[in-house]
């Protein structure tokens, strides 16, 4: 498969880009996979992207003199070495990937259309939540679209505290400003880090938008 790296900061990560061409995907490509057994009954879209998603895993480990390609653990979840934690996310065609010594989420989405907005926005945020983003300076869809996506880094940042069943009401959305967003946790998302907050920075590369969890929770 047809792929291209590059890498990029944003506060004290190194995030991890491959623009791939699914188009160029041969079967055979996955054999450089350990774990390629483990995907014989996928598509082919989520081959291409998973292919994709390790490539850009492996060149983030390397910043830490690994040389592992993260295996799939029982809930999908990519598994790290020992020591590390990471983070793994695709949209279209650019997979990301991020790795640090402490808790680390990262995810990428297409921009909302205002009419997915208008279809998703009660299941992702309550009338609270809808509030201040419509107050905020950034278009309702774009609000929206960095809601959704700095609730899944925060829960892959800390995917194994969490409990099993979470949902989106589980981490609240209490401010927004144009580099990062505040998240009041509750209880409902971990007991041990509920009504703590943490703060989730982004940035919006052409029609997608970016973001990255790696705070510590704090407050009481």
């Amino acid at each position: 498969m047809k792929t291209t790296h590059s890498a990029f900061p944003i506060a004290d990560c190194t995030l991890h880009r491959i623009e791939f061409d699914p188009a160029s995907f041969h079967e055979q490509d996955l054999l450089w996979l350990p774990h390629s057994a483990q995907l014989a009954s996928a598509g082919r879209k989520r081959k291409a992207e998973h292919l994709a998603g390790r490539i850009a895993a492996v060149h983030a480990l390397r910043d830490y003199g690994s040389k592992a390609v993260p295996g799939i653990g029982a809930q999908r979840q990519p598994l790290w070495p020992e020591g590390l934690s990471g983070s793994i996310s695709h949209c279209a065609t650019t997979a990301l990937a991020v790795v640090s010594r402490r808790p680390v989420g990262i995810d990428i989405e297409t921009l909302f259309t205002p009419q997915t907005a208008a279809e998703l926005q009660y299941s992702l945020i309550d009338s609270e939540e809808e509030r201040l983003l419509r107050l905020s300076p950034l278009p309702f869809p774009l609000a929206l679209t960095l809601a959704f996506s700095a609730k899944e880094s925060l829960y892959k940042a800390f995917f194994g505290q969490t409990h099993p069943l979470i949902g989106f009401d589980s981490a609240r959305i209490i401010a927004l400003s144009q580099t990062q967003l505040t998240l009041q946790i509750l209880s409902s998302f971990a007991p041990n880090i509920g009504n703590k907050t943490v703060n989730v920075l982004w940035l919006a590369r052409q029609n997608a938008v970016i973001t990255v969890c790696h705070d510590f929770p704090s407050g009481s």
